[in-house]
């Protein structure tokens, strides 16, 4: 099944690589926006949550891969954004045996989530509908990754590599099997309905400096496969697909630049570039306008503190 053709709750291998699997979680009502990866491995993981609305999906997959819930190792959150980890608290619940793996930084919004929550509703707006409040994760499950730390799965290893312009608790995983890096957001968003890969640069932390450091840091991996979370595996062209992330990243926030001189007015900004985006042609109307405007939003956020 080709990641263009999936609906909320089917569940895709990925054909280039080694008992690896994939789920559309239906992420804001949007087909083909969030994805969570099922390693069936000697220890089975799971690589990001989603936002924890609908965590069964999830659950499901595990059940449609043959992965007993007992049997989950690891759930492994590339940061603590609520899109990519607002349901390892529900997982954990569910997956009594599992730890959850997170950025040292990132660690203490999963045991106490109540500062991340406060600042996704400020970040994504009346995008919050779509959200539940997420489950804290027991203190003692939670295992910290620093630059270089490796998760061992038995038949697999993933090596964390620390990855911060998106958000200073991101990281990017390398596996040492298939030769795949779970991308995070570190290089974009892509959207395989249109074979494009689009900018992700939502408030408060995105830094262009660094999301291009980071671009830098995958490359660097050479890697075969990337895994979306937003959305599906990339197998074909990689390289070609993170240069052209390095140049509409530096474009983007040229754009927003340049039009925030012309306007002078932030929220019309955000609403010049919400009424011209093509997103909706592949994702519903609400969601590509409000996708934007919270890009907008980050990368205004950056240039007011020099960071873009």
């Amino acid at each position: 099944m080709a990641p263009g053709d999936m609906s909320p709750g089917d569940v895709a291998t990925v054909e280039s690589c080694t008992d690896v699997h994939y789920v559309d979680t239906g992420m804001y009502d949007t087909p083909g926006y969030g994805a969570v990866y099922v390693l069936d491995a000697e220890r089975p993981a799971v690589l990001d949550t989603g936002i924890g609305t609908h965590h069964e999906r999830v659950l499901d997959a595990l059940d449609r891969v043959g992965i007993a819930r007992a049997d989950l190792d690891a759930i492994v959150c590339s940061h603590v954004h609520l899109d990519h980890a607002g349901g390892a608290g529900h997982l954990a619940e569910a997956c009594p045996n599992a730890d959850v793996y997170v950025h040292e930084i990132g660690a203490p919004h999963l045991v106490d989530p109540s500062d991340l929550v406060a600042g996704t509703k400020r970040a994504v707006g009346d995008q919050w509908r779509y959200y539940v409040d997420p489950e804290p994760v027991p203190e003692g499950r939670v295992v910290e990754l620093a630059d270089g730390d490796e998760i061992d799965l038995g038949d697999r290893t993933l090596t964390a590599h620390h990855a911060p312009g998106h958000a200073p608790h991101q990281v990017v995983l390398e596996d040492d099997r298939d030769g795949f890096v779970h991308a995070a957001d570190a290089a974009g968003i892509w959207v395989p309905e249109l074979g494009d890969v689009r900018e992700t640069s939502p408030p408060p932390n995105f830094d262009l400096d660094d999301c291009l450091d980071d671009v830098a840091t995958i490359r660097d991996l050479d890697p075969d496969v990337l895994l979306y979370p937003h959305f599906g595996p990339v197998s074909e062209g990689v390289d070609a697909v993170l240069d052209d992330y390095a140049t509409t990243l530096t474009e983007w926030v040229d754009r927003v630049r340049e039009k925030r001189a012309e306007l002078d007015d932030d929220e019309a900004v955000e609403s010049y570039f919400a009424e011209r985006t093509d997103l909706d042609a592949v994702w519903p109307a609400h969601k590509a306008a409000e996708e934007v405007a919270m890009n907008v939003r980050g990368a205004l956020v950056a240039l007011d503190r020099g960071n873009a």
